[in-house]
This record gives structure tokens, sequence and C-alpha cells, in this order.
């Protein structure tokens, strides 16, 4: 019987360059999509996949995401004050009970390999789901749901992958796999020519605990980084990793457009606004 993963790492220190000057004081991870932020997004879908310890590795001006899982008493007085009881059940059902936040600090920006690595105390040797923020899949169940159903099936780690125009691997950790879905290899953003297929690895991953020490002895990557896309190739030589391919719409919300394709999605589908959005939207491509 497989170890039930109870632990999500979310790697959330970047500095979000792309949406600057947006993100120039407030963390890319909080921006909204509609009214919810990127990053509770993330925790929702984690914890309908049953984790309970959620554990951000955060880096400089990363506050906002802290404050935002915390309890604001002043803010949940003033709005029983007013009678804003929806709003105020909403404020208070963002962090469920029985789910921990832990916070560990990336002292240096040295790549999402290590980022995972500096997670280890917190995690342990137990599996764990590793979730990208920015990657918004929207689907039902959530990809890590899903995913942790094919981890019980296999027992092994679990990548998703998504199906990439081949001029587009480059831009993402690409596998080949066997008739199992078992993944065979795995290379770091390689040229078109040199890659083995055009299946990308996405924002989501299921790793079993083994995934540590081979990130302890990775060296710097791709982009001068230790990449966790390496760690996971040396995992292949001792235990199996497989490749699952999602259910579910992926919005790259690292790039402008992802996230302007997210917002429209979900403001289409927002009970309160999606109707009137839907109209509006109508007019204007008219």
């Amino acid at each position: 019987m497989v170890k039930k993963v109870s632990a999500a790492v979310f790697p959330v220190a970047g500095r979000g360059t792309r949406f600057l000057p947006a993100t120039k004081a407030s963390p890319k991870e909080m921006l909204p999509i509609v009214d919810k932020p990127l990053i509770q997004f993330a925790v929702e879908e984690a914890i309908e996949a049953g984790a309970r310890k959620l554990v951000f590795v955060t880096g400089a001006s990363k506050r906002a995401i802290e404050d935002h899982f915390d309890t604001d008493a002043e803010l949940e007085d003033a709005l029983m004050a007013s009678g804003k009881d929806r709003i105020l059940e909403t404020i208070r059902g963002i962090v469920p009970d029985g789910v921990t936040c832990i916070y560990i600090r990336q002292g240096q920006p040295l790549g999402l390999g290590h980022a995972v690595l500096c997670a280890r105390p917190a995690v342990g040797s137990e599996p764990f789901f590793v979730h990208l923020a920015d990657d918004l899949i929207a689907g039902s169940p959530g990809c890590l749901k899903q995913m942790a159903g094919e981890y019980e099936r296999h027992g092994g780690s679990v990548v998703a992958v998504e199906t990439v125009p081949p001029e587009h691997t480059s831009s993402y950790g690409i596998v080949a796999v066997d008739g199992d879905s078992r993944v065979t290899e795995i290379v770091e953003k390689p040229a078109p020519e040199d890659a083995p297929s055009n299946s990308a690895v996405v924002g989501r991953y299921l790793l079993t605990g083994d995934i540590f020490d081979k990130l302890e002895t990775t060296g710097r990557g791709a982009g001068g980084e230790i990449q966790l896309t390496d760690a996971i190739a040396a995992q292949l030589d001792d235990s199996a990793v497989y490749a699952y391919s999602f259910d579910g719409t992926r919005y790259d919300c690292g790039s402008k457009l992802g996230y302007l394709k997210a917002t429209v999605a979900f403001g289409l589908e927002h009970p309160e606004t999606g109707a009137a959005f839907r109209q509006h939207l109508g007019s204007v491509v008219e």
C-alpha cells in the first residue's frame, strides 16, 4: 500500500519579472483571476487532493502570501459589523481547519530544484506534491487529485504532461515514455531537434521522498540553476516515474496572454458577473 500524500510544496520565490511593474511590490502569485489570487487556486487544488501540510518556499517581497493565508481579525470584525456574512465565511475558509501553512525562505534564486530541496526539513521522506501556481489548470477533479489516483495505482512519482508544438520544446522539460507511461527519458528545455518527444512537463509533480537525495547531488544545469528535471532524470535509475496526461484546461499564467485567457475563461463562469461579462464580450467583439 502506498503512503498517503499529505504535503504540498509551493515554490513562490520567483520575482515575476514578466509582469512588471505589477509585480514590483506584489508577488506574481497574488495576481487575481477575477477575485481570487493564483496562489489560492493552487492551495485549494492541493487541499482537494488530500494535502494538509502546505509548504511555501518564499523569497524577498513575498510577505503578502503569508498575510493572505493568515487570520485578519480586524477585517473579520469589520465584515461582521457590516453584516457581510457571506464574504466573512469566504475569508475564514481560505485555510480550512486541520491545514497547516509552513514558510521557508529560499536564500538564493538557484532554480526550481533548489526551491524544492529547501522544503526537505518540512516534508521529510514522505511523498509530496509540487504545485507551480502560475500554471492554472481548470479540471474536475483538480489535476493534483487526478495525479494522486495515478500514484495509488503505480506507487511511483508522477509528473503532469501536456502535448506542446515541437517548436516550444525549449521552454519545457520534455519526456519520453514507454507503453505503460513510465518515463524513460526527461530532458530540460531541449531544442526541437534534440527533444525526445513533444510531451512537456507542466507545473504539477507528485514526488517520492528519494528525490531529495538526488537534488542534494544535482549540479547546476540549464540557465545555471539546479533543475528539478535533472534530479528526476537521476531518479529514473532507481525508481519509477510516470507521465500523466491530465483531464483539464491549462492556462500559462506566467505569460500575459495566458493570464488574460484565464481571466476571461473564469470571468465567464463567475456566478456573480459571468452573464453580464459574456454580454459585454459579445458587444466588444462584434
